[in-house]
C-alpha cells in the first residue's frame, strides 16, 4: 500500500516526510502565558542588527529534568528528529536588545545562566504572550517562540564551577580560556554559552550564538591540530558511521596533517567542498561553513587519542532521512559516532580509495570517480608524500 505522505511503497513510519509532519504538528497547540516559571538551560545571543543584538534566555515553562540543551546526551540516546523538535520547541526565547559591549541586569542574568553547572530556576515576565512557532537553523539547535522580556529573576542557588570562576576573573584571552576549560573536560556546548554571553576574554563583549559555536570549534581544533603535528603518521584506515540520516566515511592517509571535507546532498546532488593543508586555513570555510569545523574537531580528538597525525579525507552523504535542519551539533556528533566505529585498515592508499568508491556506489548510488579525479586533497597528498620522504 503506498505511503500517504510520499506515495512510495514503504511503511509510513519509515518515511522522512512523516517524520517532518510529526515533528511540526506535535507542538502546534501549545499555549504560552505572559508570566511563567521554569528552568533556564541556556542563553541565546542573536546576530541580526549587530552590534546591537537580542540577548535571550531559553527556557521551557516548566521545572523539568529533561535535557533541553545537551547534544552529547541526545546523541548517546539516539534521539530522533521529532524528539529534538518536540524538546527544543518548548524553549521560549525571552529577550532584550543590547549593544555587544553594554552591561545591564538582563545580561548579568544571562551570564549567570551560561556559567551555571546545572540549569537555574527562573521566574519570567514577558511584555506580551508570544505566538507559538518553531525556529530552525542550519547552525543552531531549534528553539520555540520569542518574546520581549519585561523582567526575570533567578530563584534557585546557582552553582558555578571553581575553574569557570577562575577563568572569568583572570585576565586571559578568550582562546586561552577556552582551551584551558576544554582541557578540563568542559564540552564545546558549555564553552559556546559562556563565550556568547561575554564572560571570556580581556575585551569582554557579546558574541552571537551562531558565531560562538564555530569560534569554539575552531579554537579547540587549532590547539589539537598543533599538538598532533608532533606525532608519527597513522596507518591507512577508514571509519564509517551515521546519525540522523547523515553518513560519514572518514579516511586517514599515512601522511602529514591535511584535511578536506566533501558534503553531498543526495536529494539534489549538490556538493560542497572545503580543505586545508599542513599550515591550516587563513579564511572561513564558506562552502561547508560550520560543519567543516565540527567534523574537524571530531577527527582531531580521535587523532589526539591515538597520538598520531594523518591526512584526512571526510565524505558526508546527506540522505532524505535528515528531514529538518537541527544545527551543526548534528554533524559534530555524527562524525564523533563515526570516529568511535571500528576502523577498516588498508595496505595502501589505492585499496582504501577503491573501497570508498565501492561503498558510495553500493549504498548511495553515487560514483566518486569524477570527484577523486579533481580532488585537491588527493593531489596534495601526492605532493606532501614526496616532501615528507625527505624530512
Amino acid at each position: 500500500m503506498p505511503c500517504a505522505y510520499c506515495k512510495s511503497s514503504h511503511e509510513g513510519k519509515d518515511c522522512p516526510l512523516w517524520h517532518k509532519q510529526l515533528a511540526l504538528t506535535k507542538v502546534k497547540s501549545r499555549q504560552i502565558k505572559e508570566e511563567y516559571f521554569g528552568i533556564a538551560p541556556a542563553p541565546f545571543i542573536g546576530h541580526y542588527g549587530y552590534p546591537n543584538v537580542n540577548v535571550g534566555i531559553l527556557s521551557p515553562a516548566v521545572i523539568s529534568e529533561e535535557q533541553f540543551d545537551n547534544p552529547k546526551y541526545w546523541s548517546e540516546q539516539n534521539y530522533s528528529i521529532p524528539q529534538i523538535i518536540d524538546l527544543r520547541s518548548q524553549l521560549i526565547n525571552s529577550k532584550v536588545n543590547l549593544n555587544i559591549k553594554q552591561t545591564d541586569k538582563h545580561l548579568l542574568l544571562a551570564q549567570e545562566v551560561s556559567m551555571a553547572s546545572k540549569p537555574a530556576e527562573v521566574e519570567f515576565s514577558l511584555k506580551k504572550a508570544p505566538s507559538f512557532r518553531v525556529r530552525l537553523d542550519s547552525l543552531t539547535a531549534p528553539t520555540g517562540p520569542s518574546a520581549e522580556l519585561k523582567k526575570a529573576r533567578i530563584t534557585s542557588n546557582t552553582k558555578i564551577h571553581t575553574k569557570v570562576e577562575k577563568i572569568v576573573n583572570d585576565e586571559l584571552k578568550a582562546t586561552e580560556a577556552i582551551n584551558y576549560l576544554y582541557k578540563n573536560n568542559f564540552d564545546e556546548n558549555f564553552l559556546t554559552k559562556i563565550l556568547s554571553t561575554g564572560t571570556l576574554g580581556i575585551d569582554k563583549k557579546l558574541v552571537p550564538t551562531k558565531w560562538s559555536i564555530t569560534a569554539v570549534d575552531d579554537i579547540v581544533c587549532k590547539k589539537l591540530v598543533e599538538e598532533i603535528k608532533d606525532y608519527s603518521v597513522a596507518d591507512y584506515q577508514a571509519y564509517f558511521g551515521n546519525f540522523m540520516g547523515n553518513y560519514y566515511l572518514i579516511m586517514f592517509f599515512s601522511d602529514m596533517w591535511s584535511y578536506e571535507l566533501f558534503e553531498l546532498h543526495l536529494g539534489t546532488m549538490g556538493a560542497s567542498i572545503d580543505y586545508e593543508g599542513f599550515k591550516g586555513r587563513t579564511s572561513y570555510a564558506s562552502n561547508c561553513v560550520g560543519g567543516y569545523y565540527t567534523v574537524k574537531l571530531a577527527i582531531a580528538e580521535k587523532l589526539k587519542s591515538m597520538k598520531r597525525q594523518a591526512s584526512v579525507l571526510a565524505l558526508r552523504f546527506i540522505t532524505d532521512g535528515y528531514t529538518l535542519p537541527l544545527g551543526v551539533w548534528v554533524t559534530r556528533e555524527a562524525s564523533r559516532k563515526t570516529m568511535s566505529a571500528t576502523p577498516i585498515k588498508f595496505a595502501s592508499k589505492e585499496l582504501m580509495l577503491n573501497y570508498a568508491k565501492l561503498l558510495a556506489k553500493k549504498k548511495f548510488g553515487y560514483d566518486l570517480t569524477n570527484y577523486f579525479d579533481s580532488c585537491w586533497f588527493l593531489k596534495n597528498v601526492e605532493k606532501q608524500k614526496r616532501l615528507f620522504s625527505f624530512s
